[in-house]
């Protein structure tokens, strides 16, 4: 179901956990040239990914490409997340006297 902010109870919080999109998240050189997509679809990661950073919602991607569940919408989000996670680098701990 999804919730007043476009995204359903169970997709808020989602973290770069792998588990949440490794299932999800394909990569196969006979679809769409090997660009990431949502498996059963032609869907790209890149697409969803795009879309949310244009202020989409969730209800929004859903409604434009029906082939897509909520949970994908929410591996999209775990993904950037774990790539976040690897790029960012860590703050310095600060010293203590």
């Amino acid at each position: 179901m999804i919730g007043k902010h476009g995204l359903g109870d169970s997709m808020r919080g989602a973290s770069g956990d792998p588990d949440i999109y490794e299932e999800r998240i394909i990569r196969d050189s006979e679809i769409c040239g090997g660009e990431p997509v949502f498996k059963g679809t032609r869907v790209t990661l890149r697409t969803v990914l795009a879309s949310l950073a244009a202020g989409d919602s969730a209800q929004e991607i859903l409604a434009d490409f029906p082939s897509l569940k909520a949970e994908d919408v929410q591996a999209a989000i775990a993904f950037a997340a774990a790539c976040a996670e690897e790029d960012l680098p860590l703050p310095a701990i600060p010293q203590i006297r």
